[in-house]
């Protein structure tokens, strides 16, 4: 269904650090979303109240918006500093606050009227029905769950015209409803709904029997009696409709959701007017942020230049080349397929990492701070941020470290080294435009050497996604790249693999993250709460010696 004068949606992309704010706004977001790790879902954000101050004027400086994320589900203890942090918000004067709890809301709306109030996916906004409600309510923005079809999403734009809609378009899925997922909290203690999510449905799971015989003895599924086995699960009200559960010695990630990736589809998404389109990835790296804003910048600029003439193609591989668990186009057409999954393979990959960052630019070259390890003859290629240039690659066989009469074969970002390119070093390009082409915090990426489990993840993923876009004919060969992925993954691979986050008490790291159920309710943590309810908004405890000294973490 299109509109007839649809409106030109925004970009909006995640910054979990000043640095990663930056990286945003240089290469083509129009909005940002961020916050401090107490207030906000994400525990592991690097913002202190002056970076939010100082990444606001940076972005507002360069006309770029900021949405501050206020989304936590509220406990008591939260409660105590709203009066202050809503004081902050008013001085601050973001474009726009991301709310989930109704106390909140209206706590906001009675105390701070002038804020622009969004609402959360946290709030689960699946109807048209329900945007109104929040737009009676004051809001300015709603941001849909990831639960709603296209179908669901074209409906709403028709019936709610006048209040701003936002929808995610990339980035990890929860595999429960919006995020409201208690299996971090059941089995690591951890709250999902206060920002410090375990990521449960990302471990590996094993089936084990035991049997009955007064002897305790346990069974492991394993190669030797695989076969004699079959594991049938009943509901109690549908008596004898037996539901199977299959595995594989090697366990299995029942709950792994792959990435959500709407850019095959994003040109419906502009067609009906969306206001904003999100990514999800505050805790990513500035990598991440710089490939996959860059890819949708071009794409959205490209759709709007000609419609008719526009094709997700070219852009697909700018993001493949970004971090992924494989990509799914999720609830987007009503019914979510097996194919959104990945069963025996969790770590997120990709045929390229983060090599380096434009650190400087001088007249005679640039200057590169190594992130990961980079050989000699390595190829280097260089994202620039202005989208209407394309990447430049580059292979240099000596690197010469600035600021030292050395070359080095090798350099390590571990080791902070620092290395020198000269213009020259660019032979095949125009002069004056690569002097222009690199600004300070241009990401470099190299090709990474993957082992060969990851290779079969990415040639899966990909059939997989053709399987569901439409393309037919191709299921015979997804299930030969099941066995064959199943095939290479090796018991090594297994032992490495099979682990969880952090878990149990002797885990807590004491810093006072929300969500801990460890820090906020054991007695040996007492001292550092008390220390930690003094601290300024988003100043977490650290153990360097200007807070008094935590209790000792118990190593396992």
């Amino acid at each position: 269904m299109k509109t007839q004068t649809p409106r030109r949606s925004e970009l909006l992309m995640p910054a979990g650090s000043l640095e990663r704010l930056k990286i945003a706004v240089q290469y083509g977001a129009d909005a940002v979303y961020l916050g401090t790790p107490d207030m906000s879902l994400r525990t592991k954000s690097k913002f202190s109240l002056e970076d939010v101050k100082t990444g606001i004027a940076y972005a507002h400086a360069h006309g770029v918006r900021v949405y501050l994320t206020l989304n936590l589900f509220t406990h008591n203890k939260d409660i105590a500093k709203l009066a202050d942090y809503t004081q902050v918000l008013r001085e601050m004067r973001p474009d726009g606050v991301i709310v989930a709890d109704p106390g909140v809301f209206r706590y906001l709306r009675k105390h701070a009227p002038e804020l622009s109030l969004h609402v959360s996916t946290q709030a689960n906004v699946c109807s048209w029905l329900t945007v109104n409600y929040w737009k009676e309510e004051g809001a300015e923005l709603v941001v849909l769950a990831r639960e709603v079809s296209f179908a669901e999403l074209a409906e709403i734009r028709e019936h709610c015209p006048d209040i701003r809609l936002e929808t995610f378009v990339h980035g990890a899925m929860c595999m429960t409803y919006s995020g409201r997922c208690l299996l971090s909290n059941y089995l690591a203690e951890r709250g999902a709904n206060q920002g410090n999510c375990a990521n449960s449905c990302r471990w590996m799971y094993k089936l084990h029997l035991r049997l009955k015989d007064g002897t305790s003895q346990e069974i492991e599924l394993n190669e030797h009696n695989s076969e004699l086995f079959e594991f049938l699960l009943e509901e109690g009200v549908r008596p004898g409709e037996f539901m199977a559960l299959e595995e594989d010695m090697r366990g299995s990630y029942i709950l792994n959701s792959k990435d959500m990736c709407l850019m095959p589809k994003l040109d419906q998404l502009l067609e009906i007017g969306v206001d904003s389109l999100k990514v999800e990835g505050r805790n990513k790296s500035a990598y991440y942020v710089a490939s996959v804003t860059r890819a949708y910048r071009r794409a959205i600029d490209a759709w709007y230049r000609d419609p008719e003439g526009w094709a997700p193609e070219p852009f697909m591989a700018e993001l493949e080349g970004a971090t992924n668990r494989g990509f799914t186009i999720g609830f987007h057409e009503g019914r979510l397929k097996n194919h959104a999954h990945n069963y025996d393979h969790t770590r997120s990959t990709a045929p390229w990492e983060y090599a380096a960052m434009v650190g400087e630019v001088r007249d005679d070259g640039l200057v590169l701070n190594v992130k990961n390890r980079i050989d000699a003859g390595d190829v280097m290629e260089f994202l620039p941020p202005d989208p209407a240039l394309e990447t430049v690659l580059l292979r240099l066989y000596a690197f010469e470290i600035d600021g030292e009469d050395e070359t080095m074969e090798v350099v390590h970002g571990s080791l902070g080294h620092r290395v020198f390119v000269p213009w020259s070093a660019f032979d095949r390009e125009d002069p004056e435009v690569i002097r222009k082409a690199f600004p300070p915090m241009t990401i470099v990426r190299k090709e990474s050497m993957l082992p060969e489990d990851d290779w079969a993840r990415i040639r899966l993923d990909k059939t997989a996604q053709k399987i569901e876009l439409g393309q037919e004919g191709r299921e015979k060969a997804y299930r030969r790249q099941v066995k064959a992925l199943q095939e290479t993954i090796s018991d090594e691979a297994v032992a490495q693999r099979a682990h969880s986050s952090r878990t149990g008490v002797e885990r807590c790291c004491g810093r006072g993250c929300n969500g801990c159920l460890m820090f906020w309710n054991d007695p040996e943590y007492a001292r550092a709460r008390e220390v930690l309810a003094a601290r300024k908004h988003g100043e977490l405890l650290e153990r360097d010696g200007r807070a008094p000294p935590l209790p000792p973490i118990v190593s396992t």
